[in-house]
């Protein structure tokens, strides 16, 4: 191991603790009862909060239980369920074909497969590592905007790094068994504290260390 990677292992692990003593409890903000709904509402909140992403679902999934029915919903009547929340329209249509596929596919059942949901419409690499780590309980680092935001500030990446070298290099940090929580923990530090505007600096333990600080002070 060279010296910037254990220096960059040593910053991930300084934010985490960081992370997890701020937000102990942090985990998914979706309701879901089954991973079926969870796959719906993971897709449903892309650039979308979780609390409107909440208000919508629980009609979807009365009207469409499953995969079958939802595979049979038309286009239209999907859409005035989720039209509060963005990319409605992108949104429904993703979750007819996904829906679709699974019944085609994988005779009705959300694969546990990482590549394999990826082949599903709707699904990225951000929503396939929700759906194996909270559905599922295997290993699985989503990177949305808030982890990417953080992982940018602390210099753990670049500021120009994309989700998938945050996503590469937070796991190699890792051990697998840490994944599930590091995500949690560093998505509520990104989405209640470190913000993308006005984030809480002045009472952050990590103030010093900081990126955005420095550039801000």
């Amino acid at each position: 191991m060279n010296n910037s990677t254990k220096v960059k292992e040593i910053r991930i692990r300084r934010l985490l603790v960081t992370a997890k003593s701020l937000f102990p409890n942090a985990g998914c903000e979706l309701d879901f009862k089954n991973v079926y709904e969870l796959s719906v509402a993971v897709i449903l909140s892309a650039q979308t909060t979780d609390p409107s992403v909440n208000k919508v679902t629980p009609e979807v999934f009365k009207a469409y239980p499953d995969p079958d029915h939802l595979a049979q919903a038309e286009l239209v009547s999907l859409e005035n369920m989720i039209k509060t929340i963005g990319l409605y329209h992108t949104k429904a249509k993703h979750l007819i074909e996904f829906a679709k596929e699974v019944v085609k596919n994988f005779d009705g059942e959300i694969p546990h497969d990482f590549d394999q949901l990826q082949t599903l419409p709707g699904v990225g690499r951000k929503t396939a590592n929700v759906i194996v780590s909270v559905g599922f309980n295997q290993p699985g680092l989503a990177v949305d905007t808030h982890v990417l935001r953080v992982s940018q500030r602390f210099g753990i990446v670049s500021n120009d790094a994309d989700p998938l070298l945050v996503e590469k290099t937070l796991k190699n940090a890792l051990d697998e068994s840490e994944w599930g929580d590091a995500h949690h923990a560093l998505l509520f530090f990104g989405r209640y504290h470190c913000t993308a505007r006005k984030p809480k600096c002045e009472s952050c333990p990590l103030n010093q260390e900081c990126r955005y600080k420095k550039m801000n002070p």
